[in-house]
């Protein structure tokens, strides 16, 4: 038997805490579960924390079911079969597989920034196991959203890890409950929290090209190692999915949200979705607190392949597209 709503304080506590901040979550990015016994209430797929509170983003799956994916016991690994509410149209989070296989009745994943600053470089990497030294932490490196990534946390879990530091990807924090996994996620943010070289936000004083307005993100377009980084490639899946890879310098055929105009801006489609927009605060987030000495290493081409001819993310881009 289904539970009616799902549990408030998963709605309410875990996901406003990090939905409030854009420095741990962008737009459809990031997911949180509760385990109720054999029910997994999980955000479901494209939708935003931010309306956890005043939407139904939430999806009872079976875990039972949801684990067996996990293991590859059954189904694809996207657990589509495994929600339990038959009116309930939407998917679970493309990571329901690892939520359902870690032991921990709550569990949070987040693009942290200040986790992300850490994790595109070898330097940050080894910076954050310094930081985090005496947490139950595991260090586990890129591999694909959704089963793939699922299968390299469970490599390195314990049943005493609950902290999981996802190489070119984010965080996840475990808990026996709520407030548990809350002030885990506020020790860990307090530990990686990096300064911030505020650029100066100059705005491009020519028009920018037809359909498209100057980001206020436009700085990184008029800093040589900023904007070397953003056009050399791509740091994170969410990176790709909602702006493509790296940053153009020019749009043929008019289907990128963002392009780079050297020393001048970066000219936004006058059309671009609020995730589209998020992704590029973040990127700016993460470009003015990354130490000089840091070199961010870029996921493969073949990496970001998979991401855009992925049809889950196809599906989160579309949901996302109508936010």
């Amino acid at each position: 038997m289904v539970a009616q709503e799902c549990p408030a304080d998963v709605r309410g506590p875990i996901s406003a805490d990090v939905r409030q901040d854009p420095l741990r979550v962008q737009g459809p990015g990031g997911n949180t579960s509760i385990k109720d016994g054999d029910i997994m209430w999980i955000k479901a797929s494209g939708t935003e924390l931010a309306d956890a509170e005043t939407k139904d983003i939430f999806v009872p799956v079976s875990r039972p079911q949801a684990m067996a994916e996990a293991l590859g016991h059954a189904g694809n690994g996207s657990c589509k079969t495994t929600v339990l509410d038959p009116a309930n149209k939407l998917r679970p989070s493309i990571e329901t597989t690892f939520h359902a296989a870690l032991d921990w009745p709550v569990v949070a994943h987040t693009h942290s920034v200040a986790t992300l600053v850490h994790v595109i470089s070898d330097a940050g990497r080894e910076a954050a196991k310094e930081k985090l030294a005496g947490l139950p932490v595991a260090f586990v490196p890129y591999a694909k959203p959704g089963l793939p990534l699922t299968q390299e946390i469970l490599r390195k879990a314990t049943p005493a890890t609950q902290i999981f530091v996802l190489e070119n990807h984010g965080l996840v924090i475990c808990g026996t409950n709520v407030a548990k996994a809350a002030a885990l996620t506020e020790e860990v943010e307090a530990r990686l929290q990096m300064p911030s070289i505020t650029p100066a936000k100059v705005l491009p004083t020519q028009p920018p090209p037809e359909g498209r307005i100057w980001a206020h993100e436009s700085w990184i377009a008029q800093d040589t190692r900023a904007m070397s980084l953003a056009t050399a490639g791509s740091y994170y899946p969410d990176h790709v999915v909602f702006l493509g890879p790296a940053l153009p310098k020019s749009d043929i055929d008019h289907s990128r949200p963002a392009i780079l105009v050297p020393g001048e801006g970066i000219a936004l489609r006058a059309d671009a979705t609020s995730s589209q927009c998020a992704m590029l605060t973040c990127l700016s987030d993460i470009l003015c607190r990354l130490p000089p000495s840091w070199e961010p290493r870029a996921i493969s081409a073949q990496a970001e392949a998979e991401l855009l001819n992925w049809d889950a993310e196809k599906y989160r881009q579309a949901l996302a597209a109508r936010s």
